[in-house]
């Protein structure tokens, strides 16, 4: 009878443990999950801040100033195609990223998303740069070579479009420089996040 009954309280003790493990389990996978969502969330809220500020610079404050000072109509073009440009690529990011759902896809899939955000964001590095460079250029010497209207004194004309051209490049790199660090830490954290939901599912 003592026997039984410690075979009983055995069995009992065992299953108890192994639903605490399976307990635990769940929690360390909600906690992995949540910590992942919380950095791709800052992912989603830098692209839309990106797409929302170009949107409204593009349909609000540059026809603004186009209207309201002696730009030309080519400056005004050069402008607002490098900024529509910019606009689709974050477009197309955020579609992408619209995949991602952790709670419904399986770390596999997710990390093969997450691979092809990465691809597009590695070769939007190095040529959007270039694009702003080149469309910002391209209207200083539109607005300095060809603007007659704007009233500029031909003997600074050189060394405005050098010192515009020179901060253009600066701003630009300075500001991709960070960008690309940042999200380089936020796409590592996320490609751990998922590593570690991988093993849940094994």
């Amino acid at each position: 009878m003592e026997l039984d009954e410690l075979k009983a309280s055995w069995n009992a003790f065992d299953k108890r443990l192994a639903e605490t493990e399976i307990v635990n389990m769940r929690m360390v996978k909600e906690m992995v999950t949540q910590k992942t969502k919380t950095v791709f969330d800052g992912v989603v809220g830098h692209n839309i801040y990106s797409f929302v500020v170009t949107l409204l610079m593009m349909a609000v404050v540059f026809p603004y100033v186009y209207m309201n000072t002696p730009i030309t109509t080519a400056s005004f073009v050069i402008v607002e195609g490098a900024m529509l440009i910019g606009l689709g690529i974050v477009a197309w990011k955020l579609c992408l990223l619209s995949k991602i759902d952790l709670g419904a896809k399986k770390a596999n899939e997710l990390s093969g998303i997450v691979l092809r955000y990465k691809k597009i964001c590695h070769n939007e590095t190095s040529w959007s740069i270039a694009l702003v460079a080149f469309a910002m250029v391209a209207f200083y010497i539109s607005e300095l070579g060809f603007n007659n209207a704007a009233g500029y004194v031909l003997g600074t004309r050189i060394w405005l479009v050098v010192g515009l051209t020179l901060l253009t490049f600066a701003l630009a790199f300075a500001i991709g420089l960070w960008q690309r660090r940042r999200h380089a830490q936020q796409m590592a954290e996320i490609e751990r996040g998922l590593e570690e939901l991988k093993e849940f599912e094994n």
